[in-house]
């Protein structure tokens, strides 16, 4: 019998106070808003998490550009035929706009019967003709570019939903074709992603093409806080030993709204016959009654004596999915609660499935990218009206070192991690830190009385205006050019993912840190880890910025951790609403009396990951990771090496001396092995 063990990630309590569904006197709500402001730019990025209504903030903008601003034509590219159902026929004018959304039914590639050979001509027929609005694939959308050349496409609108699926990568077709069209400067584009990161840490779009685009930010937490009905999101991982087929039942809430997500057939986690799968999870869950007719879906007897509606979309005959996937999509069962209770999935029912009263997403063997965990979660952060209370749970084979497999078990339970500290940072509210001033008392536009905090000892204000929590750092360095700016104004979140998805940063942080009984200091995590990547993904930016960017994203992750870690602690039950996170970032203020950016640095970011580990593996489970990545582990790096020795001459500016190798200070001896380090490179070298 298997055995599974809990990992308490994330749990995030929001105020529920309607904002983000409320709309103008334009029926635009929050989000969209924001984005038709910025109507006017030629490049526009919406970041917004699903659900948001990207969507129809698209509709706002191109109707304003083919009615306002002589843009001739639009085009909406979607990753999968599915989602090009979410730019139907809206009429806007009834909810106030100015204009109605429509797409001729000839020109919704998405429906349309064939393969992308028929599809890619009907592109051109479009832009030949005087039809304003057409919806395709991104497939249909690449081959139409290859064929034609981007001029043709010169003086219309080119809007791209799920944009994580661009990349930099050369090999990635879509993204040389938005290179071409930013080159040519004859086209406009917005592009649309509820998840500006990718899963393989290739950049989506180089750096001097992001910069020509005008950024809209909506965060989760700001749609989450906003909603009516849901006030709380877990999202958990348990490892199992076994089969997690027997594991199941210990995760899986019969009562809740469920879409499960089976492993790969290539996966570790998989048993290599998926069918098999699908009927043990549907034996687990009681006594099959048969087939209902009109949907498809599998009729369940609990023990209870409910009977449950599953829809399997895993079944590989194409008729009996398709009645199923129809079913699922009907506009009239929409508000209805009880047509499906549990779907059972592959590759379906991430992206873009809209399904309002999934509780729980429960998701089996890690996946392959970040971007796939948020889409999935995604699918039960919809608001429904009784809808308090959703979760994510990921269910991961514990390593086992009897497994060949115990490399990949291990790189999973990295990703994992990564991808819960990457979700604590998304779903939690947005941070402006500002530098420590001396005689800095109250600042304008903080809401210290209402929220709590005394101004004479807290470090921590809320602004209203902005919707951010304002800290305040001794030593922080700010950052000075504008892209500097705007990257710790708006994307501390990529820093943070380019951080956390490193592996060395991971590795060392989690098993071989001071905690662990390893070497790795928690500086070289801070300073030297991020800092190299940082200089990586932002090389055209002077040292000073760098440098900034570098602190304002560690103080980032480390205050969420240890405030997560101080609620942990002690134990301060089930917080009120939209305070749990921040009630500990102000414990840790006010613990350390005043927060300074050197005892940020002082913290390893994946310290209270560990803990939580240690708790949720055995201890052979904990010694086999290690032993794994001990096996492979690099003592320094010439890189490293050199950011070592950067960093000791600004020790030399502050103190007038270099570090010592003798120095019972950690850190201070490690700067000086940098130093020694490249001494004996310079040396080995001369002497060959």
């Amino acid at each position: 019998m298997a055995e599974s063990k809990h990992i308490p990630s994330v749990s995030v309590n929001y105020a529920c106070n309607g904002s983000s569904k409320k709309s103008n006197e334009l029926g635009m709500r929050v989000m969209q808003e924001r984005a038709y402001e910025k109507r006017g730019e030629q490049y526009l990025l919406i970041k917004s998490p699903p659900a948001s209504g990207k969507s129809r903030a698209l509709m706002f903008v191109a109707l304003d550009k083919l009615n306002n601003q002589g843009v001739k034509q639009a085009i909406i590219v979607v990753p999968e035929k599915a989602i090009g159902a979410s730019f139907n026929d809206e009429p806007l004018s009834k909810y106030g706009f100015y204009w109605d959304w429509a797409v001729l039914p000839k020109w919704n590639l998405c429906n349309a019967p064939g393969e992308d050979g028929g599809k890619i001509n009907s592109v051109k027929a479009f832009l030949d003709g005087s039809d304003k609005t057409l919806v395709c694939t991104h497939s249909t959308f690449r081959f139409a570019v290859d064929r034609f050349g981007v001029e043709v496409f010169d003086n219309c609108l080119v809007a791209i939903d799920e944009f994580h699926h661009v990349s930099e990568n050369p090999d990635n077709k879509l993204g040389a074709h938005l290179g071409q069209f930013i080159a040519r400067g004859s086209a406009h584009l917005v592009a649309m992603t509820g998840s500006y990161f990718r899963g393989d840490a290739v950049a989506v779009l180089a750096p001097e093409d992001e910069a020509k685009f005008e950024t809209v930010t909506y965060t989760y937490y700001e749609q989450l806080n906003g909603y009516e009905y849901l006030k709380k999101l877990d999202i958990g991982y348990y490892f199992y030993s076994g089969s997690y087929a027997d594991s199941i039942l210990d995760v899986l809430d019969p009562s809740e709204k469920t879409i499960i997500h089976i492993p790969n057939v290539n996966s570790r986690e998989s048993t290599k016959d998926k069918h098999k799968e699908v009927d043990h999870i549907i034996n687990e869950l009681g006594s099959w009654q048969g087939v209902d007719e009109d949907t498809g879906f599998h009729l369940v007897e609990t023990a209870e004596g409910k009977t449950l509606r599953i829809a399997d979309l895993v079944d590989d005959e194409p008729a009996k999915r398709d009645k199923v996937a129809a079913a699922l999509k009907r506009p009239q069962e929409k508000n209805n609660r009880d047509h499906v209770d549990i779907i059972i999935a592959l590759g379906m029912a991430k992206e873009g499935f809209d399904w309002i009263w999934c509780e729980h997403a429960l998701t089996i063997g890690y996946r392959s990218s970040l971007t796939e965990i948020i889409q999935i979660i995604g699918r039960a952060t919809r608001d429904a009206k009784g809808k308090t209370h959703s979760r994510f749970t990921n269910l991961i084979g514990e390593p086992d070192a009897s497994e060949a497999a115990v490399t990949d078990a291990v790189n999973d339970t990295l990703k994992a991690i990564a991808a819960s500290l990457l979700m604590e940072q998304v779903l939690a509210p947005r941070f402006n830190f500002k530098p420590k001033k001396a005689e800095s008392g109250p600042t304008e536009g903080f809401d210290y009385g209402e929220a709590g905090y005394d101004p004479k000892t807290t470090n921590v204000g809320f602004n209203e205006a902005q919707g951010v929590y304002e800290i305040e750092i001794n030593g922080l360095s700010e950052p000075k050019s504008p892209e500097a700016q705007r990257i710790c104004r708006e994307d501390l979140n990529e820093v943070i993912t380019s951080f956390v998805q490193d592996k060395p940063a991971l590795e060392r942080g989690l098993f071989d840190s001071t905690e662990a009984g390893g070497e790795t200091l928690p500086e070289e995590l801070t300073q030297v880890r991020m800092g190299k990547i940082i200089r990586e993904k932002y090389p055209e930016l002077d040292d000073d910025d760098l440098e900034a960017i570098r602190q304002h994203a560690i103080a980032a992750i480390n205050l969420t951790q240890k405030a997560k870690g101080i609620i942990n602690k002690n134990g301060d039950g089930e917080p009120g609403a939209n305070t749990a996170l921040i009630d500990g970032v102000r414990k840790f203020a006010m613990d350390v009396r005043e927060l300074d950016i050197d005892l940020i640095d002082h913290i390893n970011p994946f310290g209270e990951a560990y803990a939580i580990l240690a708790k949720a593996m055995s201890e052979d489970s904990l010694k086999q990771v290690a032993a794994v990545i001990a096996a492979k582990r690099v003592n320094l790096t010439p890189e490293e090496a050199r950011d070592l020795a950067r960093r000791a001459l600004k020790f030399k500016q502050e103190r007038g001396r270099l570090p010592s190798l003798t120095s019972a200070d950690a850190w201070e001896k490690r700067m000086a092995e940098g130093i020694a380090f490249l001494a004996r490179m310079k040396a080995e070298a001369g002497n060959g």
